[in-house]
């Protein structure tokens, strides 16, 4: 397939196509390029040698398995002789031993026979495996023991560290393939790629030769197999979306200013106490142990929808009886206590996408709040617009994505990865005299940020205004927000964006001497701010744009109320009405 022809001969752009408002380099353009990550699809699949060779520290116990590949192939030779590809069964992966035994369900008896032989059944291994009730070839360890223990955690994530950080051992475990076809007699291959394969991995002359092309040849074994046999991707897929997710439910996130101590924690701690894992706290004022009402906090109106007739200024649980004082520290404890909704609940680590731009969107809009409420000088239309306008521009775009599929998550990012790879490109062109201390490494964190290859360059430039093609207003419009952009969002772009009504209004003012007709003149007056109506409205609609998110993310209900309980005790718990939803699910 023949490449197709640069469009772009001159600036940053230089060698790309241009398709419509998208900039593309020949190969991301020629659609033939797929990018995989094996991380997420295929290690999950590969648990069982992952932690085996984890828990003994070496990539040279691999060898057991090797030995206990030939034994197994030697006891089925007559099936393999009728069905070579069972041979492809054997490739270390936990669904191709379902494949097998789907095929021949007497090779179970010979497989755990021949796994005990070799110590490949350990009880580490086993505990470790069993926390994963939804995991292929469930009979190959019986035990399924549930809770992990600290030490269960430690080795599952040794095995995945290990696997993504140490390029050898990722290409011990995708040579087990290779492995089992050569035993089995079915490996078609270079004889430069055979010889490798002889001595390695002890080798160490031409291991890591070895190492990279056995990564090379196994991602093209995996694109021949998904044409081939679509329904091993799919079986892998399935079990990889429950491993991530399981994984989400036993172990906490862990940020970087956590790592001054332990790394990790189950979750809810070795002897199951809840206190172990409450979330770090934006400051020491949130509040402690929470009284669990029986209301949930997100069990109410959506404050910003307009169509609301009531006085949301003063009446709502966020703000009720707080002084302006404490609005900063209300921000702080909404946020908090949505990640921690997040975090608690299952996560989707598999695909990512939606949970990471929505948790993204209100951390953005959440971190302006709470730095505008530090200053009271914002709290005004004048100063403070970029931070009402962030709140009602995060709440239309999540909306709208809502209304959409769930590719428009991965659009979302991949336009702005595209934009960080055309400011770099951009950035080259400034003469380095010109740049400060540390503006050459910006510029290299802003290339990082385009998630693009140093040799493939497959992130492609959209030109668009935005990630959707469309404007704002049409998006808002869909998603059924119209009058939130017209009678919020317009008018703070207006300051944002320095129109000339909203610049007369704030910064200017007529001048009194009669012998200047009245001309403007540049105010020296600035707005005072300190308005308590704008710093409450803040905190108010960050709650709506955190509950809205929630409910399309679908949290679970009781992980809200467990995360928003200290919102509502029970002494305040308002009586439930028609108009009141009765769950985080229910829609206006």
């Amino acid at each position: 397939m023949k490449l197709p022809r640069p469009t772009e001969h001159t600036g940053p752009l230089q060698g790309h196509v241009r398709r419509g408002r998208t900039y593309s380099t020949p190969l991301a353009a020629s659609g033939i390029l797929q990018i995989g990550n094996w991380i997420r699809d295929d290690l999950p699949d590969l648990l069982w040698p992952a932690l085996f060779l984890a828990e003994k520290g070496s990539s040279r116990v691999a060898v057991q398995f090797v030995r206990f590949q030939k034994d197994v192939l030697d006891d089925l030779r007559d099936l393999i002789e009728r069905d070579a590809q069972l041979t492809d069964c054997l490739d270390g992966s936990l669904t191709g031993l379902d494949r097998l035994v789907e095929r021949e369900p007497s090779a179970i008896d010979v497989v755990v026979q021949r796994a005990d032989e070799h110590g490949l059944r350990t009880h580490t291994v086993a505990r470790a495996l069993g926390v994963y009730p939804q995991r292929p070839a469930q009979w190959l360890f019986d035990n399924t023991h549930g809770r992990p223990t600290s030490d269960d955690a430690a080795l599952l994530a040794t095995a995945v560290r290990e696997a993504i950080t140490d390029g050898h051992r990722e290409a011990i475990l995708k040579c087990l393939r290779f492995w089992a076809a050569i035993q089995g007699g079915t490996l078609s291959a270079d004889r430069a790629f055979i010889e490798l394969l002889r001595n390695y991995p002890v080798d160490e002359a031409t291991r890591s030769l070895a190492d990279t092309n056995i990564r090379a040849a196994w991602g093209a074994r995996k694109a021949a197999d998904s044409i081939a046999h679509p329904e091993y991707a799919h079986a892998r897929a399935d079990w990889a979306r429950a491993f991530w997710q399981v994984n989400s439910l036993f172990t906490q996130c862990v940020r970087a200013r956590e790592l001054r101590g332990a790394t990790g924690r189950v979750r809810g701690g070795p002897e199951g106490d809840p206190s172990a894992c409450d979330p770090p706290s934006w400051s020491t004022g949130k509040p402690g142990p929470r009284d669990k009402g029986d209301t949930s906090p997100l069990d109410l109106a959506d404050v910003m929808e307009p169509e609301q007739d009531h006085d949301w200024t003063y009446d709502q649980p966020e703000t009720v009886g707080l002084q302006p004082g404490d609005f900063r520290q209300r921000a702080m404890d909404l946020f908090t206590s949505y990640v921690e909704a997040i975090e608690t609940g299952a996560q989707r680590i598999y695909d990512p996408e939606a949970q990471e731009v929505h948790t993204g969107i209100v951390s953005r809009a959440a971190r302006e709040v709470i730095t505008g409420l530090g200053t009271p000088d914002l709290w005004c239309t004048e100063h403070g617009s970029h931070i009402g306008r962030t709140l009602v521009e995060s709440r239309i775009v999540l909306a709208w994505m809502s209304t959409q599929d769930e590719e428009i998550y991965r659009k979302y990012k991949a336009y702005g990865a595209g934009k960080a790879k055309l400011n770099s490109l951009i950035a080259r062109d400034i003469p380095p005299e010109w740049l400060l201390n540390g503006a050459s490494d910006a510029i290299a964190e802003m290339a990082g940020l385009s998630h693009n290859d140093d040799l493939l360059d497959y992130v492609s430039v959209d030109l668009g205004s935005t990630f959707s093609g469309k404007t704002l207003r049409t998006m808002a419009d869909e998603a059924g927000l119209l009058d939130l952009y017209r009678h919020a969002f317009q008018l703070q772009s207006g300051f944002t964006h320095s129109e000339w009504w909203a610049v007369e209004m704030e910064c200017m003012e007529r001048c009194r001497n009669v012998l200047h007709r009245g001309h403007l003149i540049p105010s020296l007056d600035l707005a005072y701010g300190g308005v308590v109506t704008v710093g409450r409205a803040w905190v108010i609609a960050l709650h709506g744009l955190i509950r809205a998110s929630l409910q399309i993310l679908n949290t679970d209900e009781e992980v809200v109320r467990e995360a928003f309980a200290w919102l509502l005790p029970s002494h305040t718990t308002p009586d439930a009405s028609p108009d009141m939803p009765t769950s985080v699910g229910d829609q206006r």
